[in-house]
């Protein structure tokens, strides 16, 4: 997970049964890719991994998408193919990551319980 103060972009993709999510790298980059196909998509995309929020909409607990919930909805278990899919019809959303967010990862006081040394 970033540290500091950053923009996060992520398309947020309403399906039938789920929300889906897919971070890209940019805004600018994922317009560049939507007029141009010839621009490979790992430059679009942040991972080739699809979230789901459980029906919480972009800002649920997200979590894998497994590959029963993408043949359901896409109609296909291939992940690239329903990321392109979510990258065309999505919307996409850039979300500031703030440094004292709760959701960050790591420790923040050493001295705090079995995690100091003795």
């Amino acid at each position: 997970m970033p540290r500091g103060q950053s923009t996060v972009t992520k398309v947020h993709y309403k399906g039938q049964e789920e929300d889906f999510i897919v971070f890209v790298d940019s805004a600018e980059d994922l317009e560049k890719w939507k007029g141009d196909r010839s621009i490979p998509l790992a430059n679009v995309v942040n991972s080739f991994k699809i979230f789901v929020t459980h029906k919480h909409g972009a800002q649920g607990q997200m979590d894998g998408a497994s590959k029963a919930t993408l043949e359901n909805e896409f109609g296909t278990k291939n992940e690239e193919d329903a990321i392109i899919k979510i990258l065309e019809s999505g919307d996409v959303q850039n979300v500031e990551n703030l440094p004292n967010h709760p959701g960050r990862g790591g420790d923040r006081n050493e001295t705090m319980g079995p995690r100091q040394a003795h």
